[in-house]
């Protein structure tokens, strides 16, 4: 208990200012409760110059360049995951105040108990922000032809199938008369997002050849292209503090939940936790994989036996399971620098994928 800093704070980061409750560590008496503007300059006045403190705030908007912030400022930062506290998310009287002084006294009794995590550095969070970018645009995109396919629909007409990219030229030839003047302009919108969709790809093209060379590793694996490689690497960040390369499904919520009680122990669909975007990216590899396309390998054998079980939902858990095995080759490879082997399992154990 000597190591531990004399203060403990908490921190509610809000846009504009910032409540802030500072705790005496040793008897948890309150020392001070405050705003603070919500910038640099703000918490630099607060912190800068200070004794060591444990500073608690929550992933949020902010929390990144704050908790690089204070970190610099010598202090110890702890990065609540607020989704994981009930005791906060969940309580009906709840205010900026409260928060923070909640906050301070988890961080005060255990760190632990605030589920932190740890955020990327700067380049790496600005790299992020490129594929996130991508994909707010594609989602935009999709957004405006599902617009277009059901004006058309409720006239009773139907537009062809075809490809986003391929779909302003194809739409304008089926689009009805009436529709004409109204429609137009959105395919024009449609054909500028593909044209700036393929201006990130070369960019993240780019990205994954030089700052990131362990994404070539990653794209041995038939179906992974430059985009989930660079994804999968910023994300983990790194691939060693992960004890065995299967917990990172679980990490990124590709295992089922669990809420076994007693001799209770129903079977949950997967927890979705963790990166939303790089969950969608794996599956929608583990689609290619799994689709007429894929090549003969470890991953489609296993997809293809699940599938094979028969049942409603055969195929949706045999692209799940495949995404999860992808998750876990791919932190196999790149911890290991390894040359992939896409039939490595099943020419070891005589035709069957582990």
């Amino acid at each position: 208990m000597s190591s531990q800093p004399t203060v403990t704070v908490g921190i509610d980061l809000s846009d504009r200012h910032s409540q802030l409750c500072a705790l005496e560590t040793a008897s948890g008496e309150i020392l001070e409760e405050s705003r603070v503007p919500t910038s640099p300059k703000g918490f630099e006045r607060c912190f800068s110059g200070c004794e060591k403190m444990r500073i608690a705030i929550e992933a949020g908007t902010h929390s990144p360049w704050v908790s690089r912030l204070l970190e610099g400022y010598g202090h110890e930062v702890l990065v609540a995951n607020a989704r994981r506290l009930r005791l906060i998310y969940a309580d009906g009287r709840k205010t900026d105040q409260i928060d923070a002084q909640k906050l301070a006294r988890l961080a005060r009794l255990d760190p632990e108990l605030l589920a932190p995590l740890k955020h990327r550095g700067e380049d790496s969070q600005v790299h992020l922000a490129l594929i996130h970018s991508r994909d707010a645009l594609v989602g935009t995109r999709t957004k405006l032809v599902n617009h277009v396919r059901a004006t058309v629909k409720s006239l009773g007409h139907r537009l062809p199938a075809c490809s986003a990219q391929g779909f302003p030229k194809k739409a304008a030839e089926h689009l009805p008369k009436p529709l004409r003047p109204v429609l137009e302009p959105i395919l024009q919108t449609i054909s500028a997002l593909t044209t700036q969709i393929r201006d990130y790809d070369r960019k993240i093209e780019a990205v994954a050849g030089e700052p990131y060379p362990e994404t070539k590793l990653l794209r041995q694996v038939k179906g992974v292209g430059p985009l989930t490689a660079l994804a999968f690497v910023l994300t983990l960040e790194d691939p060693y503090r992960f004890r065995d390369s299967r917990t990172v499904g679980a990490y990124l919520g590709l295992v089922p939940s669990k809420d076994q009680s007693g001799g209770r122990d129903p079977q949950q669909h997967i927890s979705k936790r963790g990166d939303e975007m790089l969950r969608r990216l794996l599956v929608s590899c583990a689609h290619y994989i799994l689709g007429p396309f894929g090549e003969d390998s470890d991953l489609r054998r296993h997809g293809e036996k699940i599938a094979s079980r028969g049942g409603k939902n055969a195929k949706k858990r045999a692209i799940v399971a495949g995404a999860r095995k992808l998750s876990v080759l791919m932190h196999r490879l790149w911890i290991t620098g390894e040359e992939n082997e896409p039939l490595f399992n099943a020419n070891r154990y005589g035709g069957e994928a582990a």
